[in-house]
């Protein structure tokens, strides 16, 4: 049976929605200088606000401190919130026009379809009433501009558009498909159905390492990239016009997630200046259209938090209690798993599974289209799993398994739940409810340090998840690990933890049992973060400060290392000033900016040295990693002489790299700089939009250092294109105990508004590496105040 979902029935809901909240009383100022009366807040909230923009919140509840977090994160960066709303709820069309359709319809098959009171039901009760009042706040943040339209963002009025209202219901339909590798998963069919697997390893190697094998049943042949089905079209948010909502493009969203990584330590009392531990971390994201973090501080009975969030999602990521700090970077698990089923020939509405013809779970949905007519799809699932391809003809469907999609999976109120914990034990408790797979780090005033990964890992018990698999029911998932499963680590008596998206499974974790990922990031962030805190007896905040900026090149000196010993005439000065570099991507140095040229020369000329090409289309990148080890080694399928193919490859991406370098930075190596060509750029992302650019100016200028391989990671966009694609836009460095002295850096500023005065006041702050002290005690906080308003209830 067709179950509708119609859009319009939605709409209708949010118009009662808006007259239940207006019957309260809309979000207004009070008569009274810096006193707001907003609906749906409990008791009163002073907020004390920094100049920093940070807003410090002293609350009554809990529950009316995200309260106030929700308002003040929509009065900041309200657009940034409705973007990401209506492309999660599938409605983008309805904004932007039909060019959305497809990726409206991808985005809503990811929508949680079962009994969303039961899953409320599960959340325990202060978390849910905090997610609710952080939503409450965004919708009370919303009434106001509905009471007075001349305070709604800029964005709005250009793009004729107004603010969805939020609902606690979408925390919990807004699911998304999960970290995976289904395309990997098809890449690597392919390349089995070819009889070249071997060379995946060039493309993604395997950490532990391991042996492929296909699943039983599986038929390697009939694999293709078709397979992908709506995964495609998620990726695929078009515009009508390509030079319009660029930073939509399936290329600009994949480069992001390509982006998701991040560096985190903490150092043991034991081994620091003071014999207070320090946690320091420093996410990064992409860098370019709206910030990714917004900083507040939170404080209630039983609650003092400060610290950056993710806009939109409730609670503080990120920070530190009045008794522990925390940090987080991305852990891997592979979340997804592809199922091939087979289709009933006489009703292709029929899958097989566990011995007999099972009939989809079909939706109806409607679509509201600007400038078109509604649209409506039918979407399937499998074991309530999204069918993202669907070919009767072929007799072939596809479903993806995730865990975001299970009962339980509810991340919305994931940070809520660990904002609210007291001690590492009540983490790991709260731990249960966070999806996404993370590095959670972890130093309290009584000296202990820990780590723990957290995030949903399937139960394979006939499967590793390399490959798709068959979806007949034999190789289905048993649930998931449970935290006590999952590896963690405390008060490790080397007296340091490190984590940098690299794999640290511990030697002891049987992964072979717990099958978690067999692919993760280089290591080279990571190692050398752990030179130097290996080395370090005594460290300091300043250190710490000093570490998040390093820019020595692991990689740039592997590569260093295998330079020709006699290069060719034309080879030679390239060589000659790569062999007297320190490895240092500084923005004044020369060699940086050669290093950046040889390298993807490098890169194409080993690509098509050891791939076949019968497999390039497949293994149309290469990772970094296995790169150089394969040239250290040297890989004996560079030739009958390896190391003399070696040095060929290496000499003729010198030469290749320093014509590069010319045609971009003149003739003269003197005057070559890595930063003039490594800038930081922060545009609005509908900045392809005359009126848009004129109203969002750009913040641009300001050169910069590093890349995406160095501690201080300045990331390129994945085309080669000049600029600074991604980096961590949030840092902060914190003294256990001491929390005054703790340490912070945003890009580029709290606000979105160009008339904010904190626009981009950390710009050029972020560039130099000029990190403040984070005021949280009261008396630092009052110190601090350049600003003061009361939130009070509104009457009625």
């Amino acid at each position: 049976m067709v179950t509708r979902r119609a859009l319009l029935l939605a709409s209708a809901a949010l118009l009662v929605g808006r007259g239940a909240l207006a019957q309260g009383g809309a979000g207004r100022r009070s008569r009274r200088p810096g006193q707001i009366s907003l609906p749906d807040l409990h008791a009163p909230v002073d907020v004390l606000e920094d100049g920093y923009g940070i807003p410090h919140v002293r609350a009554r509840s809990a529950r009316d401190a995200f309260f106030a977090q929700g308002y003040l994160v929509a009065r900041d960066r309200l657009f940034q919130l409705d973007l990401d709303l209506r492309r999660d709820l599938g409605r983008m069309a309805e904004a932007f026009g039909p060019a959305f359709l497809a990726s409206d319809r991808a985005a809503r098959l990811f929508h949680f379809r079962g009994d969303v009171a039961a899953e409320l039901a599960t959340i325990p009760h202060q978390v849910r009433d905090c997610v609710e009042g952080y939503v409450a706040g965004v919708n009370a943040r919303i009434a106001e501009m509905e009471d007075d339209p001349a305070q709604l963002p800029r964005d709005y009025a250009i793009l004729g558009l107004t603010p969805l209202r939020w609902t606690l219901a979408d925390c919990v339909r807004r699911r998304g498909a999960g970290a995976g590798d289904a395309d990997d998963e098809v890449r690597r069919a392919m390349l089995a159905a070819r009889g070249l697997l071997e060379f995946e390893h060039y493309r993604e190697p395997l950490r532990p390492a391991w042996r492929f094998a296909v699943p039983d049943g599986l038929d390697v042949a009939a694999v293709s990239w078709n397979d992908l089905g709506a995964l495609r079209d998620l990726d695929r948010s078009q515009p009508f016009d390509p030079e319009v909502f660029a930073a939509l493009h399936a290329e600009s969203l994949r480069i992001d997630r390509a982006a998701l990584g991040s560096n985190a330590w903490t150092v043991a009392g034991s081994r620091t200046a003071t014999g207070r531990p320090i946690l320091a971390n420093d996410p990064h994201l992409a860098i370019g259209g709206f910030s990714p973090r917004h900083l507040i501080h939170l404080t209630a009975p039983g609650l003092d938090i400060i610290g950056a969030g993710n806009p939109g999602l409730p609670g503080i990521m990120l920070g530190h209690t009045d008794h522990y700090a925390f940090g987080r970077t991305n852990f891997h698990i592979d979340q997804s798993d592809l199922f091939v089923l087979r289709l009933d020939e006489a009703d292709p509405e029929r899958y097989w599974h566990n011995g007999a013809w099972t009939r989809f779970e079909s939706y109806e949905e409607d679509f509201a289209v600007r400038g078109g007519a509604p649209e409506r799809a039918v979407l399937r699932y499998a074991q309530g799993r999204p069918v993202i391809a669907h070919d009767a003809q072929r007799r072939r469907a596809v479903a993806l398994a995730t865990v975001t999609m299970l009962p339980g999976a509810n991340m919305r109120f994931a940070i809520v739940a660990l904002n609210l914990a007291r001690d590492w034990d009540a983490l790991r408790e709260a731990a249960r409810l966070h999806v996404s797979p993370t590095n959670l780090h972890y130093a309290d005033k009584d000296g202990n340090i820990g780590w723990r990964a957290i995030g949903h890992a399937p139960r394979r018990p006939r499967h590793d998840g390399l490959f798709p698999a068959p979806g007949d029911g034999a190789h289905d998932w048993t649930g998931i690990l449970a935290v006590e499963d999952m590896p963690s680590l405390y008060n490790p008596p080397q007296g340091w933890i490190a984590s940098a998206n690299a794999m640290n499974l511990p030697p002891d974790f049987p992964y072979q049992e717990h099958i978690l990922s067999f692919t993760w990031s280089d290591p080279f962030r990571h190692d050398r973060i752990a030179q130097v805190l290996g080395v370090q007896t005594g460290h300091s905040v300043a250190d710490s400060v000093a570490l998040m900026h390093d820019i020595y090149s692991l990689p740039a000196l592997a590569l260093q290392a295998m330079l020709p010993a006699e290069p060719s005439p034309q080879a030679a000065p390239a060589a000659a000033l790569l062999r007297e570099w320190d490895g240092a991507m500084g923005k004044d140095s020369a060699a940086a900016l050669l290093y950046r040229m040889v390298l993807p020369a490098l890169t194409n000329a080993f690509r098509e040295a050891v791939i076949p090409t019968e497999a390039r289309d497949l293994i149309t990148q290469i990772k970094l990693g296995a790169m150089l080890d394969a040239l250290a080694r040297p890989d004996p399928r560079l030739g009958e002489d390896p190391l003399a193919a070696r040095d060929a490859l290496i000499d003729a991406a010198l030469v290749a790299g320093w014509e590069r370098a010319v045609a971009l930075a003149g003739p003269d190596p003197a005057a070559w700089r890595w930063g003039d060509h490594h800038r930081v750029t922060i545009r609005h992302p509908l900045s392809s939009i005359p009126a848009i650019a004129e109203a969002f100016p750009p913040i641009e200028g300001g050169r910069s250092g590093g890349d995406g391989t160095t501690v201080m990671a300045r990331g390129t966009r994945a085309d080669g294109a000049p600029g600074v694609r991604h980096g961590a836009s949030f840092l902060f460095a914190a003294d256990i105990g001491e929390w005054d002295n703790t340490r912070f850096l945003l890009l580029p500023g709290q606000s979105a508004d160009p008339a904010s005065p904190h626009y981009a006041d950390f710009y050029r702050r972020w560039l130099a590496g000029d990190m403040p002290t984070l005021p949280f005690s009261r008396s630092a906080v009052e110190r601090a105040a350049v600003g003061r308003m009361v939130l009070r209830p509104a009457r009625g």
